[in-house]
């Protein structure tokens, strides 16, 4: 069924599908405990994004926040109808609030980025040129991390090992900051995943894809949300969702362990049947 229903998505928009003269943009925000950013974030999406020649909408996704941010991102969407607040009820963690951002996304475009101003809303410009020129999804690309060496390690060797094993083709060094067109979003909406890896599903989706390089800032202001263990489980999920390394691994580990055990088991047979004819052939002897 979800075959059928990704089918009638592509072939809608097929169909003579162009870009709008006049277009909304939707920038989708998941924010967990950034209340020390939030309103900086806010301020230079306006600023750098509110006085073109397209709409702007802002959907700020509080994952289940334990200080201010939830507080802060309803009041904005109260005084400003371009903002939309979305509010889960707990921490979902972070991909789950990019999904949630993402079905509530009214844009012909999209973009998704972190609160944390680390990806800077100049960099968007660039990505809607690159849309206006065809492109169906624009990706950024990370030239520079201004991070600490583990983290850029880590990040270093998870896009190589990604790009390796997946099966897919994954851009190296490109992370969930990106603007997709309307029927991309269409169909990454439409899958029935539930535990995401949007960055997999974005390549997944095929369509014509262009990068944008730039370079990454550190924080505005906090700490940052995720922590080494979140990183490791992310890469494990991306992993494990999009390549059949792993599971082919497991199956032939299986199978060398299975025929391990096999010729133990007849090996302990053979000994015991030669124990035993052995020790009927000392009696027959003493009995002689």
């Amino acid at each position: 069924m979800e075959d059928s229903l990704l089918v009638a998505i592509l072939e809608t928009h097929a169909s003579g599908y162009r870009r709008p003269n006049e277009f909304l943009l939707s920038v989708v925000v998941p924010c967990f405990n950034e209340e020390g950013v939030v309103l900086l974030t806010y301020r230079r999406l306006v600023e750098v994004l509110g006085n073109k020649d397209f709409r702007l909408q802002i959907v700020f996704v509080d994952d289940g926040s334990t200080d201010r941010t939830a507080e802060m991102v309803a009041n904005f969407s109260k005084h400003d109808p371009r903002v939309k607040a979305v509010l889960l009820s707990r921490n979902f963690g972070h991909q789950a609030a990019v999904s949630a951002g993402l079905a509530d996304a009214d844009g012909d475009a999209v973009v998704i980025m972190d609160a944390d101003l680390q990806d800077p809303p100049e960099a968007v410009l660039e990505m809607i040129d690159k849309w206006l020129q065809g492109a169906d999804v624009v990706y950024g690309i990370r030239t520079k991390r201004k991070e600490s060496l583990l983290k850029r390690t880590g990040y270093n060797l998870f896009y190589r090992a990604f790009q390796r094993l997946a099966d897919i083709d994954a851009p190296v060094d490109a992370g969930d900051f990106s603007l997709i067109d309307r029927k991309v979003l269409d169909v990454i909406n439409a899958l029935p995943e539930k535990n995401r890896f949007f960055r997999g599903l974005r390549a997944w989706s095929g369509f014509c894809q262009a990068g944008v390089p730039y370079e990454r800032q550190p924080r505005a202001a906090g700490s940052s949300k995720y922590p080494l263990t979140k990183l490791i489980r992310l890469a494990k999920d991306g992993i494990f969702n999009f390549s059949t390394v792993p599971l082919t691994s497991v199956f032939y580990v299986g199978m060398l362990m299975s025929s391990l055990s096999f010729v133990a088991i007849l090996t302990v047979l053979i000994l015991r049947v030669f124990d035993i004819l052995g020790g009927w052939r000392a009696r027959t002897l003493s009995l002689r």
